[in-house]
């Protein structure tokens, strides 16, 4: 018998599955070494990138502190130099330049006293920490005398409780105010507003024994003010020191009624902004004490009149300085 031919259309059938495994054997190839060449190269670049971000990271570490240290110190001078125009705006108002100082001391008059006269420097508008700081630096009993607490310096209270002693700066009408500070006592105010506000001086400031006013020219000349005020102050058990902003006060004629000495200011440290001229006005106040044995000078935490006593202080050998409590 003849033998079979096998039939060509299997054979054409078997050759295009093989065609079909090794296209598709080289797809899978493709495929596969697509993969091992992005994973390599994606490697890389994840390597590029965490290396850059790490530099990134190092160079803002190194660069951002000091442009931050630069803006705080930008912050700080414009804050130091805000408190110096707000200072300068709080200064004492005086109706009469005479009042800075004293009349001339008549040396012939003066009165031989068995110990060391004594000097208290009271410094007024203390609100501040860096104030507190600057003054206690001088290691001098000198009596700070705090502003009562307002919006844009509300911790003058608190930084006073840290002190064995403090005075209360009040703000009282003045004939013409350079910077009105909050809640300023008027002549007008009732017996009650201003008893009001002594109390709530006295919740503030629970330890406080001495006020002086804060300008007051107008306040401390009137004389029904000044017995409302002297009333208030009496029921807390708080005495007043005249800060003496007006030839016209009528201090001393309510606290002779009250049956009460009047105390007072005697010289203005820097009525004037100058070391020089301070300096001058502490030799003037060491010889007013001397010749009356005791006496009363203001200042503020002005960095001249700081300096001026901290250059002074051989001077203070002379006097007894003390605590405003201590004088009289």
């Amino acid at each position: 018998m003849p033998k079979r031919k096998r039939s060509t259309k299997k054979i054409d059938k078997s050759s295009q599955y093989l065609a079909y495994i090794a296209w598709s054997l080289a797809i899978v190839a493709l495929m596969l070494i697509s993969l091992t060449v992005g994973y390599y190269f994606g490697i890389q670049d994840a390597k590029e990138g965490l290396h850059h971000k790490q530099t990134n990271e190092i160079l803002r570490k190194k660069t951002v502190p000091k442009k931050r240290e630069a803006s705080v110190k930008k912050r700080l001078k414009e804050v130091l130099k805000k408190e110096h125009e707000e200072y300068i705006s709080a200064a004492h108002e005086i109706d009469d330049e005479k009042l800075v100082s004293p009349p001339k001391v008549d040396i012939k008059k003066r009165i031989v006293y068995k110990s060391k006269p004594k000097l208290a420097i009271i410094i007024d508008d203390v609100q501040t920490a860096r104030q507190v700081k600057e003054i206690k630096s001088l290691h001098l009993p000198l009596t700070m005398s705090f502003l009562p607490p307002r919006p844009a310096r509300p911790n003058s209270a608190k930084l006073a409780s840290h002190e064995k002693f403090y005075m209360v700066h009040l703000p009282m009408e003045a004939m013409h105010f350079n910077a009105e500070e909050p809640d300023t006592l008027r002549i007008h105010d009732s017996q009650q507003k201003i008893s009001q506000k002594i109390a709530k001086i006295k919740e503030e400031f629970p330890r406080v024994h001495y006020i002086n006013n804060h300008t007051g020219s107008k306040f401390t000349a009137n004389e029904v003010a000044m017995n409302r005020l002297i009333f208030a102050l009496n029921a807390n058990k708080i005495h007043f020191i005249d800060s003496r902003t007006t030839a016209k006060t009528k201090a001393p004629k309510v606290l002779e009624n009250f049956g009460l000495k009047y105390v007072a200011r005697d010289v203005f440290l820097d009525h004037h902004m100058d070391k020089a001229y301070v300096k001058k006005q502490i030799k003037l106040a060491i010889k007013v004490a001397k010749a009356h044995g005791h006496a009363i000078a203001i200042g503020h935490p002005h960095k001249d009149t700081l300096e001026a006593i901290k250059e002074s202080k051989y001077l203070f050998k002379d006097v007894d300085l003390v605590q405003v409590y201590r004088v009289y």
